[in-house]
C-alpha cells in the first residue's frame, strides 16, 4: 500500500515540475474566459510545488523501510 501511495505522490510530483500547464489545464483553465496559458508565477510555484511532493514521496518510502 506505501509503495501504491509512493508512486501515486511521486507521479503528480513528476508531472508538476515537468508539465506545469498540464495541472494549469486541469485545474485553472476553465475558471477565465480569456485563459490562454498559466502565469510564470503559476508555473514556478507549481514546480516547486512538484519538487515538495517528489521529497516527500522519498520521505514516505525511505520512513517505511524504518518502521
Amino acid at each position: 500500500m506505501v509503495y501504491i501511495q509512493f508512486l501515486i505522490i511521486l507521479s503528480v510530483g513528476l508531472l508538476m515540475t515537468i508539465k506545469p500547464d498540464v495541472i494549469w489545464t486541469i485545474k485553472e483553465s476553465w475558471k477565465s474566459n480569456d485563459a490562454t496559458e498559466p502565469s510564470d508565477r503559476y508555473i514556478l510555484i507549481t514546480r516547486i510545488g512538484g519538487v515538495l511532493l517528489i521529497i516527500l514521496s522519498l520521505i514516505i518510502v525511505i520512513a517505511y523501510q524504518f518502521i
